[in-house]
């Protein structure tokens, strides 16, 4: 009996060894943090982005506020699912799961209100040179129960994007209690530096790559 207390002691121990970084409540309430990190390096210089979040037991509603934008960067031609991360978005990658992963979902949102969706396959978990390293796309993204509305302000340098993500993409729905592992970013570029970007993020992967998935953190649905 005590080397099976043991055992759960231990195990309950590993578990709280890994602290939650965000709490998100049920909607209408909702919990936001900011970033203003460059990657790799602390770059003080990156601009400011806000991330709002709130959950229904079918949904992830989730907020982006893109502050200090001077240039609104992004290709007209573009639609949805197409390399709009050459230019400036913002970016959520998502895992439903509290270890480190190797298939989650990326999510971006440009100024021009299109999205890229998809699954990344990523078994090396840091996009290993070499490793398989691949995309399945969300061809039907608003079919399938995506919303997205964003609004631009050039006259106080900032764009706003929310969207909502049905939970049922990763057999996640009332989630309440569960912890998820996520990442949040930014590019920023514009027509005198492109296609050089600078990269910024909310944990750092220290490295010029997102892919890093050690370093997503602990989001919690309370």
């Amino acid at each position: 009996m005590t080397r099976i207390f043991t055992s759960l002691l231990l195990a309950a121990t590993a578990v709280s060894a890994y602290s939650v970084d965000v709490k998100v409540p049920a909607c209408p309430s909702t919990t936001s943090f900011t970033f203003n990190t460059g990657i790799p390096a602390v770059d003080p210089s990156c601009p400011l982005t806000k991330v709002q979040m709130c959950y229904t037991p079918t949904q992830l509603k989730l907020d982006f506020t893109a502050y200090n934008e001077t240039e609104f960067y992004y290709d007209a031609s573009q639609t949805t699912n197409g390399d709009i991360w050459e230019y400036e978005v913002v970016e959520a990658f998502i895992y439903k799961g509290a270890d480190d992963p190797q298939t989650y979902f990326e999510y971006e949102v440009n100024a021009n209100n299109v999205t890229y969706n998809a699954f990344v396959y990523n078994p090396s978990r840091v996009r290993k040179e070499g490793a398989p390293f691949d995309h399945a796309f969300v061809v039907d993204p608003f079919g399938d129960g995506f919303e997205v509305d964003t609004r631009v302000n050039k006259k106080a340098q900032l764009w706003h994007t929310s969207s909502v993500i049905p939970l049922a993409l990763f057999n996640g729905e009332n989630p309440r209690g569960s912890t998820w592992r996520m990442n949040f970013f930014r590019t920023v570029t514009g027509p005198s530096t492109f296609p050089d970007q600078k990269l910024c993020g909310w944990k750092n992967t220290n490295a010029a790559n997102f892919h890093i998935t050690n370093a997503f953190g602990r989001v919690k649905f309370v």
